[in-house]
């Protein structure tokens, strides 16, 4: 996990040399990224990341606060204001991603090793992670040139239009269940409308950022286009969201933390909110899908990352007849998966990402045997050492119950019957969150039904964990404001100008 207090930065340089697990070796940046230069930190502060895997000392990192956001805000706002950015056809914006897009494929196997160090996750799902930030960036890369107005006739005595125009200085704070991925998505949308960055990385999970960085310098973007500070949330993130500067925050994270990040943008310059937060997603099983099909998908659903997802299928639901068959399939399949070291490319369960959080989840798992969850698999920890939990189903549980009401994070599910569609619908939507939701089911007038009846930004048929750059997602409710991916993005990081031109 990331130090949980700051230590002195002493002879810390900006750079060193690494040798992973699975033998791959590179030169790791340590500084803040601010201007196309790493720097230190002006407090002269770092914070140590562990490896979950482990809960070793993998390296110090120097940390950004306060000063350094300022620093980094007025090296983005001069790129946006006189820099050559500001300057920059649209389409050589297109042309930039795509060069950065190139060094993620040339470097695919650095980045996805520096993610099962960083966060722990299975070295086979980091990959996977890195396919999907170039297929993020090279979709944006090709919307660059093709965000424009419209002409609007308003009479034959105006000439009247409207213009797209990028808002400026975006501060962006990422999580850490999928570093990099979470850095494309916000990344890709902000750049390809000509806006500036400044990021905050989470503080268990720096060092992908910034490595890649390097690769920003590398593909030719101008000084101050994007900007990384690593720093903890309470002191770099606070600074960034409250920021005069800034002219829009996205965050991607708890809703608690949500909840602060849209007061401090109300606070200071009302500047633009957008939140991906926290789910509880209900994953439905109707009576007539193949079991052990339907159980596939189930088990990714919930452990995919480790269930360190924000969309994780954690609330099963199957039909009351075929309840008995689905959980005995369901158990015998969640004790198959390979739980271990990430860079195995057999494991497909790593660690968690620090001992908060696995002690946390572990902490649910008690609350829920004492509420009268009945530990169905799992329950207990993976392993002697690092952050491993075991695949965890509990059963005999109740709508109200803590375990089904709030965000665990992890590798730990509830399961519960359901007798119709009104029975699980009403089920389904019976939390604050409205994220994601599955339906399992042969029959299409079901599928069609219940996912018009779900509140749910994203409803899965036959699948989960399913996800196309070209596809929106967010939430309902509690679940966040504004939408990540597809063209909706590109609204997030817009604002529209209309030009009335007078020509009697």
């Amino acid at each position: 996990m990331a130090g949980i207090a700051s230590v002195p930065a002493g002879s810390l340089g900006l750079s060193t040399h690494m040798k992973l697990p699975n033998g791959i070796e590179y030169d790791q940046p340590l500084g803040l990224f601010i201007n196309n230069e790493f720097v230190p930190g002006k407090e002269g502060k770092a914070f140590e990341v562990h490896s979950p895997s482990t809960g070793d000392l993998v390296t110090l990192v120097h940390e950004g606060t306060e000063v350094d956001v300022d620093i980094a805000v007025d090296a983005a706002s001069r790129a946006f204001d006189d820099g050559p950015w500001s300057r920059l056809a649209p389409a050589e914006r297109g042309v930039l991603l795509n060069k950065l897009a190139d060094l993620f494929e040339r470097d695919l196997s650095i980045l996805s090793s520096i993610e099962a160090l960083d966060n722990g996750k299975a070295i086979q799902l980091a990959r996977g992670d890195i396919a999907g930030c170039i297929g993020c960036i090279r979709y944006y890369a090709g919307w660059a040139d093709k965000i424009h107005g419209k002409v609007v006739d308003t009479g034959s005595e105006t000439f009247t239009y409207t213009k797209q125009e990028p808002i400026g200085v975006c501060g962006q704070i990422i999580p850490w269940n999928f570093p990099l991925l979470m850095f494309a998505w916000k990344i890709g949308p902000a750049l390809s409308c000509g806006n500036t960055v400044v990021m905050k990385t989470a503080e268990q999970t720096p060092l992908g950022a910034l490595y890649v960085c390097k690769l920003i310098k590398e593909a030719g973007f101008p000084p101050g286009v994007l900007n990384v500070v690593s720093g903890f949330g309470r002191i770099a993130g606070d600074a960034l969201s409250r920021h005069m500067k800034v002219k829009k925050i996205a965050f991607t994270g708890s809703t608690l933390v949500g909840r602060t990040i849209m007061k401090n943008a109300a606070e200071s310059n009302l500047k633009k909110v957008t939140l991906e937060l926290g789910g509880k997603s209900p994953n439905i099983v109707f009576d007539d899908v193949d079991i052990d099909r339907a159980v596939e998908w189930i088990n990714f659903g919930i452990y995919y990352n480790g269930g360190e997802v924000c969309s994780a299928g954690s609330r099963v639901y199957v039909q009351e007849s075929i309840y008995d068959k689905v959980i005995a399939a369901f158990k015998k399949r969640a004790n198959q998966n390979v739980v271990g070291d990430p860079f195995d490319e057999n494991t497909f369960q790593g660690a968690q990402v620090s001992k908060v959080q696995y002690e946390r989840i572990l902490n649910y798992i008690d609350i829920g045997k004492k509420e009268g969850a009945t530990v169905e698999a799992g329950g207990e920890r993976h392993g002697e050492k690092g952050y491993f939990i075991k695949p965890t189903i509990l059963g005999n549980v109740t709508e109200k119950m803590r375990v089904m009401q709030e965000e665990i994070f992890g590798p730990v599910c509830t399961i519960a019957k359901f007798k119709d569609i009104d029975d699980v619908v009403a089920k389904g939507n019976g939390t604050n969150y409205g994220l994601a939701a599955a339906i399992h089911t042969k029959n299409l007038n079901t599928a069609i039904e219940v996912s018009n009846r779900l509140k749910a930004g994203t409803v899965w048929v036959n699948c989960y964990n399913s996800f196309h750059s070209a596809l929106p997602f967010g939430g309902y409710g509690e679940s966040g404001i504004g939408r990540e991916l597809g063209k909706e993005a590109l609204r997030n990081y817009t604002q529209v100008k209309t030009v009335n031109i007078n020509l009697a």
